[in-house]
């Protein structure tokens, strides 16, 4: 802070004048008005309200019973509902409103990043108590598709070098998918990605690889070494819920394979632990 001004401070008196003679002063400034407060659109808070009302009868509801619970009058509410019903946030089926598409694609849009949000939890959950790279795939529509990988600065994910799609030959998340597949997949599947070398460990050709994944027991850890990627191991957890096939894996420096079956094994637990809590977010 500067230092104070001690210069002398000279004092001025001013002659009072006579009370008449004084000039009118000038209206003493207003104060600076208050912000006006945020405009709430009425309309849009009266449609959410009744789309709120709308999701709570499973059978739909009539205008007057919506106009009722919302305590909206009932030509408002006819209005809105005519606007929602035209732009697709409810259908009137014989007199009754329900949520329509575009409404229930917001709800299934939220659903599913909830369900991301779960899945992303635990993976990392996972990745911080094995102190490896956790991945989750799963098959649709015959393609292989890693929906979710964390890892850290530490303890990388092995990098995508050569498009894991068509890789399913060589890394254990692609292995472990095609075991749960019957055999007519399986050859679908090669017949659009056959098998070709990556490393000097991969296996050669698709009868190898068949008869490998059939020896494969049901539920047991599928690991690959060096097949995929030089300098790296992976092991897969099969989880097959319903008709989807799903994988959860994880990959570690080749220096450090005799780690990888122990903790395989950990994740297999840990995700028996919480497999009833991820069993509707597994899908995503």
């Amino acid at each position: 802070m500067a230092p104070a001004d001690t210069a002398p401070v000279q004092l001025h008196t001013v002659p009072a004048q006579p009370r008449s003679a004084a000039p009118p002063g000038p209206p003493p400034p207003s104060a600076s008005p208050l912000p006006p407060p945020p405009t709430l659109i009425g309309s849009v808070q009266r449609a959410m309200r009744l789309l709120e009302t709308v999701a709570v009868h499973e059978y739909g509801a009539p205008a007057k019973q919506l106009a009722r619970e919302t305590g909206l009058a009932l030509p408002t509410t006819y209005h809105l509902l005519r606007t929602l019903v035209h732009e697709g946030y409810l259908r009137r089926d014989k007199g009754l409103f329900f949520l329509g598409e575009a409404a229930e694609r917001l709800s299934s849009s939220g659903a599913r990043q909830k369900r991301r949000s779960t899945v992303v939890d635990a993976l990392a959950h996972w990745r911080d108590v094995l102190g490896v790279p956790v991945y989750y795939a799963v098959y649709r529509e015959g393609e292989i598709e890693v929906m979710c990988v964390s890892d850290t600065p530490g303890n990388p994910a092995v990098e995508e070098w050569a498009d894991f799609r068509e890789t399913g030959h060589a890394h254990a998340i692609g292995q472990c998918l095609l075991s749960q597949l019957d055999e007519e997949a399986r050859r679908d599947h090669l017949d659009r990605y056959p098998v070709q070398p990556l490393t000097p460990y991969t296996v050669r050709d698709n009868h190898s690889l068949l008869r490998r994944l059939e020896r494969i027991r049901r539920m047991e850890p599928v690991t690959e070494r060096q097949e995929y990627a030089l300098g790296a191991v992976c092991a897969a957890i099969p989880l097959t819920l319903g008709t989807t096939a799903a994988t959860m894996a994880i990959s570690l420096p080749a220096h450090q394979a005799d780690r990888l079956l122990p903790a395989a094994r950990q994740l297999q637990t840990e995700i028996g632990r919480m497999l009833g809590s991820l069993a509707l977010s597994i899908s995503m």
